[in-house]
This record gives structure tokens, sequence and C-alpha cells, in this order.
């Protein structure tokens, strides 16, 4: 299932997403509506990770509160394109960043398997 040129919005199920009025907006847009498992805490983890390691490095460790929503977009951008994918090195990565650990996928010779290629499991069961 998906919209227009692909398009998929994948949420949990949260009252403001499963709301009749929102999802028929998405059809609306082309957007097809996806929505996750209930009860199962690793069905969007990856993302969730994301959201956690964000909060917790750029809101609540300093303690910060931003005055206007431009302000909060221009600190996640900073966030995300200057420090977490170009620098915050990853132990499931290998101990590289992001962008190193792309740069190197993308830059091994054609056909050539590399160890890098595979991330670890940190912390799997």
């Amino acid at each position: 299932m998906s919209g227009a040129g692909g398009l998929i919005f994948h949420s949990d199920k949260g009252c403001q997403f499963t709301a009749v009025r929102f999802t028929q907006r998405l059809v609306d847009a082309g957007i097809a509506p996806s929505t996750g498992s209930v009860g199962d805490s690793f069905d969007n983890a990856l993302a969730e990770n994301l959201w956690s390691t964000l909060k917790i490095e750029l809101i609540y460790w300093p303690a910060r509160v931003f005055a206007t929503r431009a302000e909060a977009e221009a600190a996640l951008f900073r966030y995300i394109d200057g420090w977490y994918n170009p620098r915050r090195i990853q132990a499931g990565l290998r101990g590289l960043s992001p962008d190193e650990y792309e740069r190197a996928y993308y830059d091994r010779p054609d056909g050539q398997e590399a160890d890098i290629i595979e991330p670890e499991l940190v912390g799997a069961r």
C-alpha cells in the first residue's frame, strides 16, 4: 500500500493519527496511512531510539526551551546535520558516525564484501 509517489505516513495508533478526519486528509492528499502494531515495542524501535537520543541530548540534558518554532527547527537542523550524522559515533555502526558509515559502505569496491556493511546488534535480544 502506498500513496501518490509512494508516500506513506507511518505512526503509532494514537487517537490523533487514527481519527477519521486525519485519515481522510491523508487519503485526499494521496498519502497512504500506516500504523504500527499494538503492544509491539520493537515495531518502530529505530525511530523511537533516535527520538529518545535527540530529546536527551538536545532538549532535556541542557534543559532547553525554545522561544519559537523557527528556533526549535534551527536547533534540530544543527543537531542532526552538525552533530548526529557527521560526528556522533554509534556503537551499532562499529564506532563510526552515520556519515562515516555511509561513506564506507558506498566507497567499497564493486562486488567486494566488507565487514563494515553489516551493523552490529548492540543490546539485541
